[in-house]
């Protein structure tokens, strides 16, 4: 049951980073091997960006990268070349996890009513996360993009207690 619940949240996601790729940038990415992270693991990654979930099911969104592969994803959706971590490097990435995050919304909208934030922007690496779930796993989806640049779209969503899905 736990399984099926985690894959119904999940798969979401990992379609909708796909399409949102495929269609905003131009490129495709493969999905590598989910894992699930520890919440006290700390992230290594130079930039992140993170939307969080609430109304039925509370959590947060967080793509995280490296510098130099989100540079590029900013190049491609401004058309110009950006040699430093600017404002539409940053606006950049908030605006892919913002696309992934209000699909992904649009699809769980079936079962649950979400809201979601506006994106966070985290510069530097290792940082931790205080993590707004309690029973939750963390799951990272890891992908591969440009044949051998990554990136990993961490979820952790759960449902409120006390909120009634509106389907069975």
């Amino acid at each position: 049951m736990a399984q099926q619940y985690i894959q119904s949240l999940i798969r979401p996601f990992a379609e909708v980073c796909i399409y949102v790729f495929k269609d905003l940038v131009g490129t495709n990415i493969a999905v590598n091997r989910p894992y699930f992270s520890d919440k006290e693991m700390l992230h290594n990654w130079d930039i992140s960006a993170l939307i969080s979930f609430s109304g039925q099911v509370q959590g947060v969104v967080l793509i995280s990268m490296n510098r130099s592969l989100a540079k590029e994803l900013a190049n491609r959706l401004t058309g110009t070349v950006h040699t430093a971590i600017d404002e539409d490097v940053t606006d950049a990435l908030g605006e892919i996890v913002n696309i992934i995050a209000g699909r992904a919304k649009q699809s769980l909208q079936n079962t649950f009513k979400l809201i979601i934030s506006l994106p966070t922007i985290i510069l530097g690496s290792g940082y931790g996360i205080k993590w707004p779930i309690h029973r939750s796993r963390i799951l990272c989806i890891p992908f591969t993009i440009f044949e051998q640049e990554t990136f990993i779209l961490t979820v952790a969503l759960e449902p409120v207690e006390g909120g009634e899905h509106l389907s069975a």
